[in-house]
């Protein structure tokens, strides 16, 4: 649940900064993936929340938007690497570096300005499936 509010399952989320681990798992699988990039008028919609952290994690604290965006630790969620030695660090930086926007229900595909992709062959598949969708190629984005 979000505080006060859905439970979470009920909202479109969307990473802050898509390069992360999640990003990194399905690293595999980068012909089949895009990011979309979305358009920040999306962060003044009616109901949206900001989680400081992966939004699934018990320690994420939970703030309304646009005000939300201050709780982000930009230089963990923006940094090159989470890993750490320490595992407490490891941790708290992996699920740092997933936060997340919640979009109550759903967003509208209108904030949607354009996508990146990892390599041509992706990015002929997407402009196959979304004809006219600014299209980026941006293999560091999906660790290749």
């Amino acid at each position: 649940m979000v505080p006060g509010a859905k439970p979470l399952q009920e909202y479109a989320n969307l990473y802050v900064c898509a390069r992360n681990p999640m990003m990194y798992v399905r690293s595999s699988q980068h012909l089949d993936l895009c990011v979309l990039r979305i358009s920040t008028p999306a962060l003044n919609l009616p109901g949206v929340v900001i989680a400081d952290g992966n939004a699934a994690s018990g320690w994420t604290a939970f703030e309304p938007s646009p005000s939300g965006l201050g709780r982000i630790d930009k230089e963990t969620v923006f940094a090159e690497r989470w890993t750490d030695p320490n595992p407490v660090t490891y941790w708290e930086n992996k699920r740092v570096k997933c936060a997340e926007v919640l979009v109550p229900d759903r967003l509208d595909p209108k904030f949607i300005f354009g996508a990146y992709v990892s390599c041509q062959e992706a990015a002929d598949k997407l402009g196959q499936i979304a004809p006219g969708l600014e299209i980026t190629i941006d293999a560091h984005l999906f660790f290749r």
